[in-house]
């Protein structure tokens, strides 16, 4: 453990963020101007002023009862060399996802004011910048300046698009669009290399100097990805823990990541995820594991789970065209996958026990909630609705219960609500952790899950490669107990992964290579 802990300590002091040195470019006079509205009442942003000095003053407030953020400004252009607009942003670090659904108040003057989303390297005029903008006469495109000082480009969109998401994952910028009607899809991409911190945020400009515009947006999500370009090469041991004893055995190591372990409903295999692909290997015998084959899936992530008869799985993958995580299902014993939700991102995570529902986190209008679907394919059903993540659902063995993790009071915590999604239940009331990805035991009694430090990562994030802990509690609700500390996180133990006898769970920790 103590190796592990130097590992980590190495690692982020000298190669895991990279922290580039924090842009100065800009004057103290431009910094003094720009802190103003710092994230009050609720406001996910830290300030708010106009980019260029337009000729007339902007404006930024945030409606805290509607979730309404409201930008006025003017502005010669956002284009050619330099811009004239008004910003509402964050200064952040790593790959993000912003996302909204905006609206221009009025009819307007001139068919080219833009609002929309940005991520810019400084406050600077001419800066290196990517954004999102939705333009008055309905033109939805991907602008960018690739250097300071450069001339603008762009990537044209669909018109008509009213909820936007720009992410960010490495030097790769994606834009996502959609409306009321049809589901987020990838329209536009580049890439782009920025500085590590940036300022991120919401934009409004006129193109007109003589006149201020304002617009209106509403499902407003900050979301921070885990950091995909600078991801450390791990050693992952597969290991299985004595609930009772808390011994550990460890079934076999891996020169590469591996992920999210299931015991199948017989006892005879273990399965996990790796390089976008799945493989199955005994727990007591523990050879060359052998791959499941899942056809044109080939990039799966670690939300996989097994049908409690044991004769198909369901995964999740990201289809090429647009990364974006669908849920699908086979046989156990490999086959073509069975599209079942159409809408994504959705990240599966239970089976109800008699294989007529999934219970899976879904990303829908800018928010994170718990939905289920018909086994079989069909309407989707929302569950949740309050705001921020609401992540991580799984049935209970007798199916009464589904069981989820939420931030809706403040940090993350243990929830449990009835099936149908009502009276939902705080189980774990923790103020030193943030604890994700509860599973029950097949006996219905225990429940495990995995906890971050608090103030280690933010309350929504689960990234890999930190010092977590996996605690137990009792099913009827009690105090929960740690069981084991290790290095990990991400890819530990996102699914069910409990034996048939509900007295040993499988897991993934880490080590990091030299």
């Amino acid at each position: 453990m103590k190796k592990n802990i130097t590992l980590w300590v190495e690692f982020t002091q000298n190669y895991y963020y990279r922290m580039k040195t924090f842009i100065k470019t800009f004057s103290v006079l431009a910094f003094s101007l720009f802190l103003a509205c710092a994230s009050k009442d609720g406001s996910i942003f830290e300030g708010s002023g106009d980019v260029g000095a337009p000729a007339l003053k902007g404006n930024f407030s945030y409606n805290s009862a509607t979730q309404t953020y409201t930008l006025t400004g003017a502005g010669v252009n956002l284009w050619f060399t330099s811009d004239q607009f008004h910003f509402a942003w964050k200064r952040e670090t790593g790959d993000f996802a912003l996302t909204t659904k905006v609206a221009f108040e009025g009819a307007g003057i001139d068919p080219h004011r833009k609002i929309g989303v940005m991520i810019r390297e400084s406050l600077a005029d001419d800066a290196q910048y990517a954004d999102i903008a939705i333009h008055g006469d309905g033109l939805t495109s991907l602008q960018y300046r690739p250097a300071k000082g450069a001339e603008t480009q762009e990537v044209v969109g669909p018109k008509g698009g009213n909820y936007i998401t720009l992410e960010r994952v490495g030097n790769k910028i994606k834009m996502y669009t959609a409306t009321d009607e049809y589901p987020q899809n990838v329209t536009g991409e580049i890439e782009l290399d920025f500085a590590d911190t940036c300022y991120i945020g919401l934009f409004i400009g006129s193109h007109n100097p003589d006149v201020l515009e304002t617009a209106y947006f509403t499902n407003v999500e900050y979301k921070k990805l885990p950091i995909m370009n600078t991801q450390p090469k791990v050693i992952s041991v597969l290991e299985i823990l004595d609930v009772n004893t808390g011994n550990r055995k460890v079934v076999k190591e891996f020169d590469y990541l591996i992920e999210a372990p299931n015991w199948t409903p017989d006892g005879q295999w273990l399965v996990y995820n790796s390089g976008g692909r799945l493989y199955k290997l005994s727990p007591t015998k523990p050879a060359e594991p052998a791959e499941i084959n899942t056809d044109f899936a080939t990039t799966c992530n670690n939300d996989h789970v097994i049908t409690a008869d044991g004769k198909y799985i369901a995964i999740s993958h990201q289809p090429a065209d647009d990364h974006r995580s669908r849920i699908y299902v086979l046989p156990f014993a490999g086959g073509v996958p069975r599209l079942v939700t159409p809408l994504a991102p959705s990240y599966l995570h239970g089976i109800s026990p008699d294989n007529k529902y999934l219970a899976y986190c879904a990303e829908r209008n800018g928010n994170y909630d718990v939905y289920v679907i018909p086994f079989e394919g069909g309407d989707e059903i929302r569950l949740t609705t309050a705001q921020g993540l609401d992540d991580g659902p799984e049935y209970s063995p007798d199916g009464k219960h589904i069981w989820f993790n939420s931030v809706r009071s403040g940090l993350m915590q243990v929830w449990r609500m009835n099936a149908d999604g009502t009276e939902p239940t705080q189980m774990t009331t923790d103020t030193t952790r943030n604890s994700w990805f509860p599973h029950v035991s097949p006996d219905g009694k225990q429940v495990i899950f995995i906890t971050y430090t608090k103030g280690d990562l933010e309350p929504g994030e689960h990234l890999a490669n930190k010092n977590v802990e996996l605690r137990l509690m009792p099913a009827a609700g009690g105090d929960p107990k740690t069981l084991v500390k290790l290095f990990g996180g991400q890819g530990t133990i996102n699914v069910n992964s409990w034996s048939p006898d509900s007295q040993r769970v499988a897991f993934v920790s880490y080590r990091l290579k030299k």
